[in-house]
């Protein structure tokens, strides 16, 4: 049987997975906290004509 290598792949799945949303959200909290980061035009005080943010 092959299940030393399904529980690899699903252990490895879930690890990056987890990786990429920690990173992500450290990312969006140091944004938020910047009071200079440019402002989505989605927002409700920033202008809907504006350049989007790249």
């Amino acid at each position: 049987m092959d299940y030393p290598i399904v529980i690899l792949l699903i252990v490895v799945t879930l690890g990056a997975a987890l990786a990429f949303s920690l990173y992500s959200r450290k990312k969006t909290r140091e944004e938020l906290k910047d009071e200079n980061a440019p402002k989505s035009t989605l927002a409700k005080d920033k202008d809907s004509t504006g350049k989007p943010k790249l």
